[in-house]
């Protein structure tokens, strides 16, 4: 129960990475604000949650990627909860594209989400945080993509590499007030999303990451909780690779060399 009396907002939790971080807090106590887009996965992730936790879990569906409901969002969090000690900016886009003929409107919808969201919900809940007086935890989601190059992700990597200069940056102006803020890069996981998009997921990132296998959401999650916990109190502005070793040796699955 590390996280009794605690209070998240997570974004983008409807499945996948988001939602696992938010069971796992949930499971210690810690009471959530989940959001997804999609009103549905929102209210099924907040409802299954709800009921195998500890913690109380609240849907709120909406686009994370405006400023205007990054503050709701945090303005309900304190409604219903009374307090935010916890913000994960977890809602993102992936976009493949070529560089000679990427859109600029793709490529707008990338940052939005991916880096305005990101940093208006970390400005909204960190003023929250400020207000109450007793520090709090940010952790953004980077990507083993914002570490290490990858044909036709040319503007997903910007967005993510982005972030861990975020979490960097930031330290000067949060540390006064005992906010932490951090970025986790997970490398290729194993969710609904990734294997609807390739059913053969699991077999092209085994044959190139070290450990031999591409992660689950859990484990991803389980080092999320070490940066929103009190064990990590002296650590900040810090990224983290959770990829298996691919960033250190591996080729990308889909290269015609892998």
């Amino acid at each position: 129960m590390r996280f009794k009396n605690k209070v998240a907002i997570i974004t983008g939790a409807g499945t996948g990475i988001g939602y696992e971080i938010a069971r796992q807090l949930a499971h210690e106590g810690a009471s959530i604000m989940l959001n997804d887009l999609d009103d549905y996965l929102a209210h099924k992730a907040a409802e299954t949650i709800q009921v195998e936790g500890q913690g109380e879990c609240v849907a709120f569906s909406g686009d994370a990627s405006q400023v205007n409901f990054t503050q709701q969002i945090v303005e309900e969090a304190v409604s219903q909860f009374g307090r935010v000690d916890m913000a994960i900016p977890n809602a993102g886009i992936t976009m493949f594209g070529d560089f000679f003929s990427f859109k600029p409107e793709d490529f707008q919808k990338v940052v939005d989400l991916n880096l305005r969201g990101g940093f208006f919900l970390t400005q909204a809940a960190a003023q929250q945080m400020r207000v109450q007086g007793q520090g709090g935890r940010v952790l953004l989601m980077s990507s083993v993509i914002g570490v290490q190059a990858a044909a036709k992700l040319t503007v997903y990597a910007m967005t993510k590499a982005a972030l861990s200069m975020m979490a960097k940056n930031l330290v000067a102006e949060l540390s006064p007030y005992q906010i932490t803020i951090n970025a986790l890069a997970p490398g290729a996981t194993v969710t609904d999303r990734t294997l609807q998009e390739d059913e053969n997921y699991v077999e092209s990132w085994k044959r190139v990451t070290p450990i031999q296998r591409p992660a689950e959401t859990s484990e991803i999650a389980q080092a999320a909780l070490f940066f929103l916990s009190s064990e990590a109190s002296h650590v900040t502005g810090q990224t983290l690779v959770v990829d298996g070793g691919w960033t250190a040796t591996s080729p990308f699955p889909y290269d015609k060399e892998a």
